[in-house]
């Protein structure tokens, strides 16, 4: 994401139910409603209404920006594509690197070289076979420029051979080989701790070759995919129906339909009047559902927090950002403390640093930018924006539709009126043009998103958002020091001595304020319907469904 890779942050603590910040999306996903083609299959009737029947499990969800692998950069779409596709290898619900299609792989002592051997029984939905070739071609067209991934440099430039193929030198990456139809060769850069699990986010994901060239610009509406998962039905703004796959694990029987309705509508509500199974418990439900002595109570299960956190992004490029002291008054303007408590119930985590709590590198001791007021007073005196006169308009863009920008943002803006004297405008713009002119750095500030862990590792969070090559710094941050500090940590083989490094460069972005850290999500209250059996509640999008049963 994801998030993940990228995903919206809803609070759905004001008028709409959740789960208090960027989740991978178990009770409501990140997203709005963009285009792509219905799938033209024979609907299925009635029973995937009723509650509890035929081994359906129902959830609300949003129309997906993308089904295709090699675009996915938000957890909504990531939470169809993670279980319709899948990968040489994918983590558990226990966060665990466990294989997939690979059965098995070798690493070269030097740590450069990797060698995965391909289950003779993975198959795409249609029963053919997946070979290594299958995989060759899929990674070379994710970084094909043709395919215009956000994301594929991100997730694959290890790979020697990618950035020839992504700048148009080579059409064919040469860190790629097939050994035989079930052996695939891959040769890395240098040797990278975190590598396998870049492996598992959707880029690295294997397509059907024919489906893709076959079906054109529309080949996702009509999917041949390979995850426990085949994509049944489609419906723009209706419901997307997913099939259980029955090759994918013969031992695993689980659910037959997943059925997630797009329609929206209030979810506590939906799910009081048995139409869905699984919602989150929003603030202003969330005391009567706390009560021992209200039915639902018998339902509710709290989950640990996601690896996630939500932020005001700054382009450090733009006045007045381009000022580290402008941009240090801006954090520590905000009495973050004061908004969590008395705003979001205490539903959410003041956020200082980077990592979450409980993501490996998280640094307890890091103090960051707390409020005070006279300090930022003084940083903004002493930055060349201090007067109001000349000082350039600031606007902070937000996906949406007109709507409200969340009450914590709310009272952020009207913090830096009272304490700075500074004035901010909202902008907001639909989610595909927002995506659109994120990847593009158009912004000058931008808020109304997060960034949730695609694998456990601090690298996913430093060096993806925060490296001055990275094309998903979108603030355009630039630091020469963190940087050298950053690609040392890549290489480095000792655990102990990565994290410290990492807790270094963390130290270094979050004094230097390339953004506003706003909040790690608190615990999560969500209601299960009691015949809903295996559902994992996890911190971070992994593929899960399979493992949920109906016992009725």
């Amino acid at each position: 994401m994801n998030k993940f890779g990228l995903l919206i942050v809803f609070f759905f603590i004001t008028l709409i139910v959740g789960c208090a910040g960027g989740s991978s999306s178990d009770e409501s996903p990140f997203a709005q409603k963009e285009g792509l083609d219905v799938v033209d299959s024979t609907p299925l009737q009635d029973p995937i209404t009723e509650p509890g029947t035929g081994g359906v499990f129902r959830r609300i969800w949003a129309d997906p920006p993308s089904l295709d692998p090699a675009l996915v950069s938000d957890s909504t779409s990531m939470g169809i594509v993670a279980e319709v596709f899948s990968g040489l290898v994918k983590l558990n619900v226990d966060l665990r690197l466990q294989p997939d299609l690979a059965e098995s792989w070798e690493i070269s002592n030097d740590g450069t070289v990797y060698t995965f051997k391909i289950r003779e029984n993975a198959k795409f939905h249609n029963g053919k076979q997946v070979t290594a070739r299958d995989f060759k071609w899929s990674i070379e067209r994710a970084v094909n420029p043709q395919t215009v991934s956000p994301v594929a440099e991100t997730y694959l430039d290890d790979i020697v051979g990618v950035m020839d193929v992504i700048e148009g030198r080579a059409s064919e990456i040469t860190g790629i080989k097939v050994i035989d139809d079930l052996t695939l060769q891959i040769t890395i850069d240098a040797p990278k701790a975190y590598f396998l699990a870049k492996l598992t986010y959707p880029t690295a994901f294997v397509v059907d070759r024919e489906n893709v060239e076959s079906g054109g610009q529309t080949w996702t509406d009509e999917i041949n995919g390979t995850g426990p998962f085949k994509l049944k039905e489609y419906k723009i703004g209706e419901r997307i129906v997913l099939e259980r796959f029955d090759s994918f694990d013969e031992s695993v029987g689980g659910v037959e339909y997943i059925v997630m309705n797009l329609a929206g509508g209030q979810s506590m509500a939906m799910y009081e009047n048995n139409e869905i199974d699984i919602t989150g418990v929003g603030l202003f439900d969330l005391e009567r559902v706390l009560d021992p002595n209200e039915p639902l109570n018998q339902e509710l299960v709290i989950a640990p927090p996601d690896f996630s956190i939500s932020y005001i992004g700054f382009n450090t490029q733009m006045a007045p950002f381009d000022d580290v002291k402008m941009r240090q008054a801006l954090n520590h303007a905000i009495d973050k403390q004061l908004i969590a408590e008395e705003v979001l119930s205490n539903l959410v985590t003041p956020a200082y640093g980077i990592l979450p709590p409980g993501f490996p590198g998280h640094n307890e001791q890091l103090q960051g930018l707390r409020y005070d007021s006279e300090l930022a007073k003084q940083l903004l005196a002493e930055s060349k924006y201090a007067d109001a006169d000349t000082r350039p308009r600031i606007v902070i863009t937000v996906p949406g539709r007109g709507g409200s920008v969340g009450l914590d943002m709310e009272v952020i803006i009207e913090m830096w009126r009272q304490v700075l004297g500074v004035e901010v405008e909202i902008q907001q713009v639909e989610w595909a043009t927002y995506l659109e002119d994120l990847s593009q750095n158009k912004f000058q500030a931008f808020a109304g998103l997060g960034w949730e862990a695609d694998y456990p590792d601090p690298q996913d969070f430093l060096d993806i958002l925060f490296h001055s090559d990275s094309k998903l710094n979108h603030g355009q941050y630039s630091n020469g020091k963190v940087d050298l500090i950053l690609e040392n940590a890549r290489i480095n083989p000792d655990p102990v001595d990565r994290v410290k490094l990492y807790q270094d460069a963390e130290e270094k972005i979050v004094q230097d304020a390339a953004w506003v850290p706003l909040w790690f999500e608190g615990e999560r209250h969500v209601l299960i319907k009691p015949y809903v059996k295996g559902y994992r509640l996890t911190p971070m999008m992994v593929p899960k469904l399979r493992q949920v049963k109906i016992e009725k």
